[in-house]
């Protein structure tokens, strides 16, 4: 070994050495292989944990973010809906708002209340009891009330996969939002129209001053160019309805344009009221049509008999299209006005970045500005239409 020679009495012992370490390493091997195998699971299982603890938390924080999401949609529809409150303000993350009385014709009579007593509550979580009854507010409807909640803490009946409300409903002729901006904008006519007259009276030949001389341009220009030239000879008794539809969309388009009290409400973008007016329109375009509008509409003259029926079908169903077309337009176009700014302004939110506030600041400014030519526009075109249709029904034939 190693180029020398050694002694046989020195090899044996080294062969017993050898043997014995073998001998002991074989033995160890198995434990030392069972330590490493038992390390290795420990490491695996602890890698295990962590991932998937890592994956919860990922998942918690993914949950947590969803939840949390910018939703525009339900900003947008919030926005241009009708509430039982006047909302403010926020302050400190709770909202500042002007409570509107609750009215309500139940089976038990009528129930007056405030909207306040629901303290904010539009998810049905907070019960109002009143007239011996019981109520919750879920997304501005109110509903009768259930004995106990759901699993969500909601005081009402749901339909887990439609989200409807089984709960019976109440009558609802509340003041709200809405309501209380249409009668303030009654005030504002009035405060308008009175002083106006008043100055006339007194001095009927002197040139208008103040709230007369910003009003008589407009008052002449839907007197004369509006009811006089489409509704004919007869037009001075339709001017004062047509002079109220004018002004009193005008100037609901104009505060809707207003983000804060006592402008925000969506009046002329609220089917109810447009419905109002075409009503309006349609009872008295009809009762006041000649013997010459009937007979147009049942009985066309001058076409062959055979024609006159199918026609007669067709100007039948015009009588509602009409007063359905003037509902639609206003509404639709005012309701797309406020959609149009509130997602503008919710780009950034959207989108999460401060280089998007630029075009959404000016693209709002123009759509704004846009929208205050709008707001005249749908007035003189709903007035201007009612005196069409007015003058179509009041014309006579001439030979």
């Amino acid at each position: 070994m190693c180029g020398v020679s050694l002694p046989r009495i020195l090899q044996a012992p080294m062969t017993k050495l050898n043997c014995f370490l073998l001998g002991l390493f074989l033995m160890a091997s198995p434990a030392v292989l069972a330590s490493e195998e038992a390390h290795s699971a420990d490491e695996h299982a602890a890698e295990a944990h962590v991932h998937a603890a890592e994956h919860s938390d990922e998942h918690a924080a993914n949950a947590t973010e969803e939840k949390e999401a910018f939703n525009p949609a339900e900003v947008i529809m919030h926005h241009i809906a009708d509430s039982h409150g006047w909302h403010l303000f926020d302050w400190n993350d709770h909202p500042v708002s002007i409570p509107l009385p609750v009215i309500l014709y139940t089976e038990k009579g009528l129930v007056v209340f405030s909207s306040s007593e629901f303290h904010h509550d539009q998810e049905g979580t907070h019960v109002v009891k009143a007239g011996g009854q019981r109520f919750v507010n879920i997304h501005e409807k109110i509903y009768y009330a259930s004995d106990v909640a759901n699993d969500h803490g909601v005081f009402a009946e749901m339909d887990h996969e439609t989200h409807e409300v089984a709960n019976a409903t109440p009558w609802d002729i509340s003041i709200t939002k809405n309501v209380a901006a249409l009668l303030f904008s009654a005030v504002v006519i009035l405060l308008l129209f009175l002083p106006a007259a008043r100055s006339y009276k007194k001095n009927p030949n002197a040139a208008p001053k103040g709230v007369a001389g910003f009003v008589e341009p407009l008052v002449v220009f839907v007197r004369d160019d509006i009811a006089k030239n489409n509704i004919g000879p007869h037009y001075k008794r339709f001017v004062p309805m047509l002079l109220t539809i004018f002004f009193f969309i005008w100037i609901n388009n104009l505060l809707g344009l207003v983000p804060f009290f006592p402008g925000g409400a969506n009046v002329t973008g609220n089917i109810a009221v447009t419905m109002v007016l075409a009503i309006v329109t349609f009872v008295v375009t009809n009762v006041n049509g000649n013997k010459h509008y009937w007979g147009h509409i049942f009985w066309m003259p001058g076409l062959p008999v055979a024609v006159k029926p199918l026609l007669a079908i067709v100007e039948f169903i015009g009588i509602f299209t009409k007063p359905f077309s003037l509902m639609i337009r206003l509404f639709a176009n005012i309701t797309a006005g406020h959609i149009i700014v509130l997602s503008l302004v919710s780009l950034v939110f959207i989108f999460e970045t401060v280089w998007v506030s630029p075009a959404s600041v000016l693209l709002t400014l123009f759509i704004s500005v846009l929208e205050l030519l709008v707001a005249a526009l749908q007035a003189y075109i709903f007035t201007l239409l009612t005196a069409l249709y007015i003058g179509a029904a009041m014309h006579e034939e001439h030979h």
